[in-house]
């Protein structure tokens, strides 16, 4: 079964039966299930939607099914064609759109496409408002428009220009910093749309960009998920160039991580940590992160004076709560930069922008700037379990055994000791319990992980 439908949207692979895969019926009924949602809930003459794609094989076609199903419940269309996520995220509220759809799967392999979904703030839809999406797709509650009643479509190519120049516009982006620190950049654009974003970005801050897989036809070099075992090519090409820094980006470009001029990792945590340290700098004030992320971030804003809080995981449980507690910056461990001035969507154009501008007003290297840094590891594991094993009984005695420690039980189950922490997530769709662990060091961070499996082996009779 690779297909998955959430309250964030509908994702899968291509090909298949229907129902079980992401087919063409499928793409139909879920958008249709989404254009009579929005129908329902704004009451407005014409409805608008803005639709993007990032560059996978599969996204002419689901585009085209999305944008006529659309058009045939008589809601109007502003096709970007090619884009990013966080530019559909922008686009929506500048075009004063009722909606928002990105078809994207992120992160995962070639074969997978996703309908991502947007309110008309630019911003992933509630948990509420999904579950009613599913609703109206599972019944099929659909009503067409008339022959004189469709919708339109009209095509704009300009919008990543136009994200490009929001984001240089922000007052903590300093181009004339970055021209002068002449920086060289090597980009890994998986061969999606942040191959062209992403250097026309730097071109027009003054860096010398060279090009790694930046060439849009979907077929991703590597895994796309910007992992330090999937970034060994751009690792080997930064410190043959003698370049400053590497920028990779997955295909939707809401993901990003740095390599550092020696090739190594700059680490996904430390992303958000190193935004963070220059937007605090700048402008005091609180952050948020999800409690899968690095306790990095909250030492640096406790160091800059402001309050740090994690929600659960989730983009939108990251954003409800930034706005809850007044973040200026937040987001999540895995590179997802999250800037209220300009939305609230993770937007690695931001983060490039406010990076580079602290590394050229730092004057020094990326790796210097890393050790300057708190040092945490992070240790990632999962144990599978049986259909027959109560998974919640097992977070519910390990939540007892630890009732001494601080303890948030706000998505599963994340213990804060003195100086590591580990965090319990059940799957929504099969019997595993993921466990993250922290740690001043890996070893630490790994013994501390076995330590929580040998326990929940225990409990668990396994």
């Amino acid at each position: 079964m690779t297909l998955i439908k959430s309250i964030s949207g509908i994702r899968g692979t291509i090909g298949g039966k229907v129902g079980d895969n992401l087919t063409p019926v499928d793409a139909v009924k879920f958008a249709s299930a989404y254009g009579t949602f929005l129908k329902n809930n704004i009451q407005k003459e014409k409805l608008t939607v803005v639709i993007g794609r990032d560059a996978r094989i599969s996204g002419p076609m689901i585009h085209n099914l999305v944008v006529n199903t659309l058009v045939g419940l008589g809601i109007d269309v502003i096709d970007l064609g090619l884009s990013t996520t966080p530019t559909v995220e922008v686009a929506v509220p500048l075009e004063k759109a009722d909606g928002g759809i990105i078809l994207t799967a992120s992160h995962n392999p070639k074969q997978w496409n996703a309908l991502k979904l947007l309110n008309d703030k630019g911003e992933f839809l509630s948990g509420a408002d999904g579950t009613k999406i599913l609703e109206i797709a599972e019944a099929e509650a659909f009503d067409f428009s008339d022959v004189d009643s469709l919708g339109e479509v009209i095509l704009n190519d300009a919008y990543m220009d136009i994200h490009i120049d929001e984001v240089l516009n922000l007052p903590l982006v300093d181009i004339e910093a970055v021209k002068e620190a002449k920086f060289k950049v090597v980009v890994d654009g998986v061969n999606s749309s942040g191959g062209i974003i992403i250097p026309k970005l730097l071109e027009q801050m003054g860096v010398e960009v060279v090009k790694l897989y930046c060439e849009p036809n979907g077929h991703f070099p590597h895994n796309p998920e910007p992992l330090k075992e999937h970034l060994t090519d751009i690792s080997e090409l930064v410190v043959k160039e003698k370049a400053h820094l590497g920028i990779v980006v997955d295909p939707d470009v809401d993901r990003l991580a740095f390599i550092s001029e020696d090739g190594e990792m700059f680490g996904e945590e430390y992303t958000l940590v190193a935004c963070a340290d220059y937007v605090l700098s700048k402008t005091p004030g609180n952050t948020v992160s999800n409690m899968s992320s690095s306790r990095a971030l909250r030492d640096v804003t406790k160091a800059h004076g402001g309050s740090y809080e994690a929600s659960a995981v989730g983009e939108v449980n990251v954003v409800e709560l930034m706005k809850k507690n007044n973040a200026i910056i937040g987001g999540e461990g895995n590179g997802g930069i999250i800037y209220p001035e300009l939305h609230y969507g993770r937007d690695s154009l931001v983060g490039v922008a406010l990076f580079l501008t602290h590394l050229a007003n730092k004057k020094i290297s990326a790796s210097a700037l890393r050790a300057s840094y708190p040092e945490y590891y992070m240790s990632k594991n999962k144990i599978e379990l049986t259909p027959q094993i109560d998974v919640d009984a097992i977070l519910e005695a390990m939540t007892d055994k630890y009732k001494n420690e601080d303890i948030s039980t706000i998505d599963g189950v994340k213990i804060d000791f003195a100086t590591e922490w580990v965090h319990l997530r059940k799957s929504n769709t099969e019997p595993i319990i993921r466990i993250y662990t922290e740690a001043p060091s890996q070893e630490k961070a790994d013994i501390l992980a076995l330590r929580i499996i040998d326990e929940i082996k225990a409990i668990a009779g396994i």
